[in-house]
C-alpha cells in the first residue's frame, strides 16, 4: 500500500486537557472533539494530558475514519474525534480526498 500524501500548511499547539490519540479531531479546549463539533484541527501524535499537542490546522491532513466516507464528502467529528460524513446541523471540519471505511486512515483537506 502506498503512503498517503500528508501536507500540513500550518501546525499549532494546544495544551491537552485529556489524553489525545493521533489522527483525531481536537477541539479548541484541548480535548477530543465531540460529535458534530467544530474542531481546531487534527492531533499529529499521541499526546498525554498536560502536554502540548501538535495540531495540524490547515492543509492535506490524515485522520481516522469513523464510518464509510466517499471522495468529496464533507466531514465532521464523531464522538471519538474520527471523521464521519457531515450530518444536519454539524460543523464541517474538512473535505474527504479519499474514500474509506471505519478505521481507515484517509486524507482530508482543511482551509479551502
Amino acid at each position: 500500500m502506498a503512503n498517503k500524501l500528508y501536507k500540513p500548511l500550518l501546525i499549532d499547539s494546544v495544551l491537552a486537557t485529556e489524553d489525545l490519540p493521533k489522527q483525531r479531531f481536537v477541539s479548541f479546549d484541548g480535548k477530543v472533539s465531540k460529535a458534530g463539533e467544530k474542531s481546531y484541527g487534527i492531533c499529529d501524535v499521541e499526546t498525554e494530558s498536560g502536554q502540548y499537542a501538535p495540531i495540524a490546522t490547515v492543509g492535506i491532513l490524515l485522520i481516522v475514519a469513523g464510518g464509510t466516507i466517499t471522495v468529496g464528502s464533507t466531514v465532521s467529528s464523531d464522538a471519538t474525534g474520527r471523521a464521519v460524513v457531515t450530518g444536519e446541523n454539524q460543523a464541517v471540519n474538512g473535505y474527504a480526498l479519499d474514500a474509506g471505511a471505519e478505521g481507515d486512515v484517509i486524507r482530508i483537506i482543511r482551509g479551502i
